[in-house]
């Protein structure tokens, strides 16, 4: 039974995961129209999100059923 709580809580953490990464990524499109856009803020917000979507990927992985077992 604890497998079962374990795979919601990292499907609930991969839900919260992808909600921030999907705001990230509306973030960094709408600065990236602007003309006079913040150039560290912007690495600092792709850099974020790419760390997040290793997160996701980490995650994602360990709800795939171990194959040798």
């Amino acid at each position: 039974m604890d497998n079962n709580r374990d795979f919601e809580e990292i499907r609930h953490q991969l839900n919260e995961l992808r909600i921030e990464h999907r705001d990230l990524d509306e973030i960094i499109d709408r600065l990236s129209e602007e003309t006079f856009m913040d150039q560290l803020r912007l690495r600092r917000l792709k850099k974020k999100r790419l760390l997040l979507k290793d997160m996701i990927v980490q995650l994602e992985s360990r709800l795939i059923p171990d194959m040798d077992a």
